[in-house]
């Protein structure tokens, strides 16, 4: 039977993690195994909710089904996240093997920073004479920055040269807190140090950018190192002076603890691998190493990169534009179908989107809320092929987590990322074997762009249906309910834009007045008044019941009549007053008194330039009509 394995981290540290699990899949190559990326990427800057919405996503595997996890700490150092994990892993009885922390229980693998550090920190006093060093950190719960740190005191300190560290900064791995603390720096009119010792290779990189942004060079003006020797460290210029952490060996490491655990061979709790430290041009040591090739080789990859950031920007505008242009739940779900359906080349033959079952309810109701904690156990399909096979069912069990799965097929790495706003859980993406992706950031725009879009969809198609709500409302007349001044407006307006187009219309203006009303007011109440209204209404709709009708005043209906209504409103006319009674100004009232004068003037082009002026024809002879009843 295939065995699982759950991997947990955020994809910020994506040259490391790819190079971690390309180690991990090369000793497993021969194994019947598969690989569940569960990635997300959450910040020490985003407010809670959305750090919530991120991690959801390490909530959805029920770990009973895996046989163990990894958890790649030097991309997750939230240490709620880890604890919460590792207990679900133990529940479930399955081992954890960490790399970048530490917790009880579980598998330890990573690299010697420690020794590299000294190594580091050695050249730097011998080699170059550095009196005077500032340290960027990465955050106070990361145990590689801790132990990076913890090797330059020591250093320092059987040196007797503790002095030397001026400052311990906490970026809190944020490239643009390192560039603030220089600009801080030098606005102050501080001197530089001899050194910037940064915590990652993106630290260093970013404290390169803002000491030249302020007229620096390095390494003539002050030196930095970093830590972990991606490739784009080595192509920068200068190249960053680093520690090579070895990350594929570290994976291929952590592949065979795991096939250890797996045979139930006894397995050391830590395992580390050696690292060293490259000096490089960013400490003026240029004969170390010549990045030349590989500046080569990354110019070569940014052709084909902007071809294919050209056609993803341009799939990614045709989602937006598709999807923002659907007027209902239904229509979203089956264009955005049909578009992956025609053209999936970026995503592949094995792609799913999984929505929350509540995503499309949100939209018609305001009072139903999308979750902000797990999945629900049936999710909406929304999009879904595995192998080029469609999945028909219109939902699906999200434990089982992807559709179609085939545990008979090859090896896989299957990255599954979270689609949400804020802490409301919209669903969940899953795309495969795309590691490269990872690493260049295009699945975070993906993800982040589908999370926008479809918010902007929800919330727009949301404001719309409660704007026709509410339209509906002040458009309504609360008595009788039928549509008041504001919709006849609204109606005149649509009549007048086809008379300025000299479009051939045919309509009649019924003007309505309703007699007595403040006498059955004065004399009943208002309530009997309400009541002879809603009978004089009631009167005047049964009679037009192919024609609007409109309350625009106390006692004035109007009817724009039309077909049938405005071919026969003469006869309609007669028939309306032979129900009503005869017009009276003395009281009693009768119970079942109903009395109305009306005038109706039709259309004419002729003479008619506006749909007032049919108004005020109509008015008129409504007047007329009055005078004569009262006769």
């Amino acid at each position: 039977m295939k065995k699982k394995i759950a991997f947990f981290t955020t994809g910020w540290c994506s040259e490391i993690l790819s190079q971690f699990i390309n180690g991990m899949q090369k000793t497993l190559e021969k194994e019947n195994v598969d690989i569940f990326l569960f990635l997300c990427y959450a910040t020490y800057g985003d407010t809670e909710a959305n750090k919530i919405g991120e991690m959801n996503i390490f909530k959805l595997p029920d770990m009973h089904d895996f046989s163990g996890a990894v958890i790649f700490g030097s991309g997750l150092e939230y240490d709620d996240q880890i604890d919460d994990i590792v207990n679900r892993c133990k529940e479930a009885d399955i081992p954890v093997i960490i790399q970048g922390a530490k917790r009880e229980g579980t598998y330890y693998v990573g690299s010697d920073n420690y020794t590299a550090t000294l190594d580091m920190c050695d050249h730097l006093q011998n080699k170059h004479n550095c009196q005077d060093i500032i340290f960027f950190a990465g955050t106070q719960d990361s145990l590689d920055s801790e132990l990076r740190l913890k090797a330059v005191k020591d250093y320092l300190k059987a040196n007797n040269h503790l002095d030397v560290l001026r400052d311990v900064f906490y970026t809190k791995w944020e490239n643009a807190a390192a560039a603030r603390y220089i600009n801080n720096l030098v606005n102050s009119g501080q001197p530089l140090p001899d050194a910037f010792i940064c915590a990652n290779d993106g630290l260093a990189m970013s404290t390169c950018l803002e000491l030249s942004n302020h007229g620096f060079n390095v390494p003539d003006d002050t030196i930095v190192t970093g830590y972990d020797y991606i490739d784009d460290s080595q192509v920068f210029d200068p190249s960053i002076a680093s520690v090579n952490q070895c990350f594929t060996k570290m994976g291929e490491l952590a592949g065979e603890v795991w096939l250890e655990l797996l045979e139930k061979k006894v397995s050391e709790k830590e395992h580390i691998i050696p690292c060293e430290f490259v000096p490089g041009d960013s400490c003026g040591c240029y004969q170390h190493r010549s990045s030349d090739k590989i500046r080569r080789l990354k110019g070569r990859e940014a052709f084909s990169k902007r071809s294919m950031t050209t056609y993803f920007n341009r799939k990614l505008n045709i989602l937006d534009s598709t999807i923002l242009s659907c007027i209902t739940y239904n229509e979203f779900k089956e264009r955005s179908k049909q578009l992956l359906t025609e053209d999936h080349d970026f995503e592949g033959d094995s792609f799913h989107i999984l929505l929350e079952p509540n995503f499309g309810l949100s939209i018609y109701d305001q009072n139903i809320h999308l979750r902000t904690e797990g999945y629900s156990s049936y999710m909406d399909v929304l999009y879904s092929t595995q192998n080029g096979k469609n999945y028909s069912e219109e939902q699906f069990p999200s434990r089982q987590l992807i559709p179609c799965y085939d545990s008979d097929d090859k090896n896989h790495l299957y990255i599954f990322l979270p689609i949400h706003e804020s802490d409301e859980n919209y669903g969940y993406i899953i795309f495969r074997d795309c590691i490269d992706k990872v690493g260049n950031h295009f699945l975070h725009t993906y993800q982040n762009r589908m999370g926008l879009v479809f918010d902007k969809f929800r919330h727009a198609l949301s404001l719309d249906l409660i704007n026709k709500r509410l339209l509906e409302v002040m458009k309504k007349d609360p008595l009788t309910n039928v549509s008041n001044r504001i919709a006849f407006e609204d109606k005149s307006k649509v009549i007048q834009s086809e008379i300025n187009a000299d479009k051939e219309v045919k309509f009649a203006i019924a003007m309505f007045d309703v007699n007595n009303l403040k006498l059955i007011n004065d004399s009943k109440g208002h309530d009997a008044g309400d009541e002879y209204l809603n009978r004089a209404c009631r009167l005047i709709c049964d009679t037009f019941k192919h024609s609007p009708v409109y309350r625009i005043g106390g006692d004035e209906f109007v009817s724009i009549l039309m077909g049938d209504d405005y071919i026969d409103y003469e006869n309609k006319l007669e028939a309306m007053n032979k129900q009503m009674s005869t017009y009276s100004c003395t009281l009693p009232i009768p119970d079942n008194y109903i009395s109305i004068a009306s005038g109706v003037a039709i259309y004419d082009p002729a003479i008619d330039r506006s749909v007032q002026n049919v108004v005020k024809r109509s008015d008129e002879l409504m007047y007329i009509n009055k005078a004569r009843m009262k006769q």
